[in-house]
């Protein structure tokens, strides 16, 4: 009988779920929805929402059909893993209903609630012990609703993580983890527990925040009424739960220091892991506590990320037309023009308070335009010429931070499947890039593994990772762009 784990991957813009096979460590089915960006809904401008329930319908449309592509039979799904979009805030009450939809990563509604926090408790508190500004945190949007929706906050029996309400859909147990807590802002590295201090500022009360168990292990079992509805075995254990980016490095396995991993999808990341509990004076970049992470074996992770990536190519491709253009054509079109583009450039800031901005509003900006000489090739390349130089700003904070820079992981996904975006990313930024054939649920699913015991250890999870491309920097096109992005960060602070 074949061992077959499920993962889940809860992201803004889809919800994937993978079943892959424990033994080989290939994937058997997988499925995606919605097939085209799940919308993001704005009430108000800089906010940024979802209603947590469409994330579960499609968890219940995806689990069915790999469930039927797959051809499972009973007793082959051992466990399932959990992955999903961080910083987000889902509340519900008593009954374990929503009581409002949540707020998600990019929403810069708390902005300053953070910031009068950071001031208040001192900047030495912050950084010591939270080892972030509290910015525009789950903590602090929780201290929005507060002070802004008392009558919703009254009702708060507990708040979540997207992964965290995932997994309380299925098991009807509302728990989270400590990497959980610290992307929230939650968690005080100092004590290795709640970070009680900051909460007694924003009058919260702890009550209110789940359980915290490991990341790996068993976090309560498919309620049976839920494993009918899916078409699987009632008491089928979730084993794992993680952020997007732990989980993303995870599936690549970066695990020790000087590791690191990158995505470029909706919004862009670089998240390395250290043995130390660093962190930016300026809490540009942001450290959390990594999957791995135990108190007598220390592993952070440290993260850059830009919320301007992929979802600025996704605005281009309905801006120049959805229905004649699709991202293959996009990036052909892009590769006619020169580095450079003639002239154009592209600052891509433009989807909410941007954290290596010092969660500024800094929006997107196109300039040098040229109406007798440029086209859509020449925005097509600006933009993710664009992209790569706000990464590059970011990188060159975490070297100042002291991590080692040299190689990157990423799947061949999203943005990476862009020729010429892998090109300006390996010599922008002097890396190497190894692509895998990997994904937020294939990570997600392994770590179900990991949790349910079937590999000895984390390491073991990855027989059948592929590898399938390095690509190396060359001194040459190095030079090239320096010539043209070297004065990029200049035009940057003239827009701060």
């Amino acid at each position: 009988m074949r061992q077959l784990l499920i993962g889940y991957d809860v992201g803004s813009s889809s919800v994937k779920t993978t079943l892959l096979d424990a033994d080989s460590g290939k994937v058997v089915a997988s499925e995606g929805l919605p097939k085209e960006e799940m919308r993001i809904e704005a009430p108000q401008p800089d906010w940024a929402e979802q209603d947590p329930e469409t994330w579960w319908q499609y968890i219940i449309a995806t689990t069915k059909e790999v469930i039927k592509k797959g051809g499972v039979k009973a007793g082959e799904v051992k466990a399932i893993g959990i992955s999903y979009q961080m910083h987000g805030l889902v509340l519900v009450d008593e009954k374990l209903s929503v009581i409002r939809p949540a707020i998600i990563w990019c929403d810069s509604r708390a902005v300053e609630i953070g910031n009068k926090a950071f001031e208040a408790l001192g900047s030495a508190y912050c950084l010591e012990n939270l080892l972030n500004s509290p910015g525009n945190f789950t903590a602090s949007k929780l201290k929005w609703v507060k002070e802004n929706e008392p009558d919703k906050f009254d009702k708060i029996h507990k708040i979540m993580l997207p992964g965290d309400f995932i997994a309380m859909k299925l098991t009807g147990e509302i728990l989270t983890s400590e990497t959980g807590l610290s992307e929230g802002v939650f968690w005080d590295f100092q004590k290795n527990g709640l970070a009680d201090k900051l909460l007694e500022y924003y009058g919260l009360d702890a009550s209110i925040l789940p359980q915290a168990v490991p990341s790996f292990g068993h976090q309560g079992g498919i309620l049976p009424e839920i494993a009918k509805e899916l078409g699987l075995e009632s008491g089928i254990p979730v084993t794992y739960r993680s952020g997007d980016q732990p989980n993303n490095a995870f599936s690549l396995n970066v695990l020790d220091e000087g590791e690191l991993a990158t995505t470029a999808g909706t919004s862009g990341t670089v998240y390395g892991v250290s043995t130390k509990p660093v962190y930016d004076p300026k809490s540009r970049v942001n450290t959390f506590v990594h999957v791995n992470h135990t108190i007598a074996d220390p592993r952070y992770g440290v993260l850059l990320c830009v919320n301007g990536t992929g979802i600025l190519n996704s605005w281009l491709k309905k801006l120049l037309g959805p229905q004649i253009m699709d991202y293959e054509q996009m990036n052909q079109w892009a590769a006619e023009v020169p580095l450079g583009s003639e002239g154009l450039s592209f600052i891509p800031f433009g989807n909410g308070a941007e954290r290596i901005m010092e969660n500024k509003q800094v929006g997107a900006h196109l300039s040098g335009l040229n109406l007798l000489k440029h086209d859509k090739r020449h925005v097509l390349r600006a933009g993710q010429e664009g992209i790569v130089s706000a990464l590059t700003y970011g990188f060159n904070i975490m070297k100042q931070m002291g991590l080692n820079l040299k190689i990157v992981k990423a799947g061949k996904a999203n943005m990476f499947l862009s020729p010429l975006f892998r090109e300006a990313f390996v010599n922008m930024n002097d890396v190497a890039l190894e692509l895998y054939d990997t994904d937020g649920a294939q990570g997600a699913a392994r770590g179900a593994g990991v949790g349910l015991g079937i590999y000895a250890g984390a390491r073991e999870a990855f027989q059948g990772l592929e590898k399938i491309q390095v690509l190396e920097p060359e001194k040459q096109k190095q030079e090239a762009y320096k010539a043209v992005y070297g004065t990029w960060e200049h035009s940057l602070l003239k827009v701060k």
